[in-house]
């Protein structure tokens, strides 16, 4: 049996609930609700949640230390199962997708993403897993996502309306089924089964 750490980031608080950077938080409760997994032991500065998935052992985690600082929560809980940073898989946000896009990766850089710039300080390295999870609203016929500049920090933290929800849910499964199976299969495997590039993305330039 092998171990795992998934940590999906967000910000907490129920204002930030349904907000555009909140996805993280979104598809690692999907996930343990899926598994039967309950994420509320409060551990490292997270919400933590421990059980077996496809036969291995995991430990998901939603830290509260909000987005852009997440490297300490997410250091502290290497550290105290024990696990090398191989074993970590980070559910996030990425606005260099177009909403909806799925795209895992075995590693790479933060991309601009300072929550992501924050773990791979904490932790030193960029060998680990990522799920990224596009939110660009794109234009319309997918022409490419949107450059959103100044504004992106007041998209991110704006509710998605109520009216997309059912999509966002199908979207949560979706991120769900990518996480079981790196668990089941491996991040490669799972690359080619999930990954998806929307028309004028740009997430080969991270």
């Amino acid at each position: 049996m092998r171990n795992w750490l998934i940590v999906g980031l967000g910000n907490p608080g129920s204002e930030y609930e349904w907000t555009p950077h909140n996805v993280g938080f979104l598809t690692v409760d999907r996930f343990a609700e899926r598994n039967g997994l309950r994420i509320s032991r409060p551990e490292c500065q997270s919400l933590v949640g421990v059980g077996d998935v496809k036969g291995d052992r995991v430990i998901v985690a939603k830290p509260l230390t909000y987005v852009n600082l997440s490297g300490a929560a997410v250091k502290q809980l290497l550290d105290k199962y024990e696990l090398e940073a191989e074993r970590l898989i980070v559910v996030y946000d990425e606005l260099a997708l177009e909403w909806g896009n799925l795209r895992i990766r075995m590693r790479g850089s933060a991309g601009g993403h300072n929550g992501m710039k924050s773990i791979i300080a904490a932790v030193r390295t960029e060998e680990f897993t990522r799920v990224r999870l596009g939110i660009n609203p794109g234009r319309p016929q997918g022409s490419g996502p949107v450059v959103l500049g100044e504004k992106a920090k007041h998209y991110v933290l704006a509710v998605i309306p109520k009216s997309m929800r059912a999509q966002v849910g199908v979207w949560l499964d979706e991120a769900s089924s990518g996480l079981e199976a790196i668990i089941a299969e491996g991040a490669e495997k799972a690359m080619t089964r999930f990954n998806r590039r929307a028309q004028g993305s740009r997430e080969e330039e991270q």
